[in-house]
């Protein structure tokens, strides 16, 4: 794996306005990464979205949250989804781009103004919808894209922007591919 060079805060503002124009209507899926356990990532070419499971493979059912009162997965943070310019500017290599933590990549506009909580989005056979948790920057993305990268992404702009991505979950079952177009519907 390639070496990820932290960026500083004044060179990711310079991608801004490569990420602002990112399709808004429709878009292609980047990347689709699968995270078997903490810490692991698969990339894969197919995946299966299933409104009981997410992203079929993931851990996220059987890691849980914080944000539910017994700890089990919440249903609202079922995919995260992160925009690729974003992680193209800030990984500088595909090949770092999953270590993100995000299952879904994609061209797309994921801003609160194109896609606020609710927003429906076909992907290949399936669909999913946008949710009202915010995503935001952690220690782990910390460890892996810089602490600049945390203060760009979780910035009033950068959250207006979801710079960092959303969270969505599956509203109709169906098989996605990367390459698939992503359309707002």
């Amino acid at each position: 794996m390639v070496e990820i060079r932290h960026l500083t805060f004044a060179e990711m503002e310079a991608g801004l306005d490569t990420i602002r124009h990112a399709p808004k209507d429709v878009g292609v899926l980047k990347l689709i990464a699968r995270r078997p356990n903490t810490d692991e990532r698969e990339v894969l070419e197919e995946g299966q979205l299933d409104p009981a499971h997410g992203l079929v493979g993931d851990s996220w059912k059987t890691r849980g949250s914080r944000s539910t009162t017994d700890g089990s997965a919440n249903p609202e943070m079922q995919l995260n989804v992160m925009n690729a310019r974003v992680i193209e500017l800030l990984a500088q290599d595909k090949t770092c781009w999953a270590l993100a933590g995000d299952q879904l990549y994609v061209d797309f506009d994921l801003s609160e103004a194109n896609v606020p909580p609710g927003t429906r989005l076909a992907i290949g056979s399936a669909v999913i919808e946008i949710t009202a948790p915010p995503h935001l920057g952690c220690k782990k993305f910390s460890a892996r894209y810089g602490l600049d990268a945390v203060k760009f992404v979780n910035s009033d702009e950068g959250k207006q922007l979801h710079l960092r991505g959303v969270n969505a979950k599956v509203a109709l079952a169906g098989i996605i591919r990367g390459g698939d177009v992503v359309k707002k519907l």
